[in-house]
């Protein structure tokens, strides 16, 4: 079970580091992407502010278990990435009927729930 874990992880973590950082030091050009649409009128702080919490999301994800320092914020890591997905789908793509990207939203809440499902012994501990 390790092994799918690690890989779930390593995909999130590439995919909120690669979008994430995007966000945060590029807002305008999020803001001009057409898929993103959610950003279109957004004030580049809000923008910054969804991609530092996904950046910190990613590290959460990963620097805890390798480090092997508090390594149960994995797990509230990935009950934020779960919430930023879950903000996602219903506070911005559901009311403005974007369905084609709600797609991407559930593959990452899915990764995102396997992790923490997974990983929730080490919150235990």
């Amino acid at each position: 079970m390790n092994i799918p874990l690690w890989i779930a992880q390593g995909l999130l973590v590439a995919m909120y580091l690669i979008v994430g950082s995007m966000k945060f030091f590029q807002p305008a050009k999020v803001r001009e992407n057409p898929r993103m649409t959610w950003a279109h009128g957004q004030p580049d702080n809000y923008i910054r502010f969804v991609g530092t919490t996904e950046v910190l999301g990613a590290l959460g994800l990963f620097l805890p278990l390798v480090t092997g320092i508090l390594p149960f914020l994995t797990v509230l890591a990935g009950i934020g990435l779960t919430l930023v997905q879950l903000l996602a789908i219903f506070t911005e793509h559901l009311p403005k009927k974007e369905y084609d990207v709600i797609p991407l939203n559930i593959v990452l809440l899915a990764l995102s729930i396997f992790v923490v499902i997974g990983r929730w012994p080490l919150f235990l501990s």
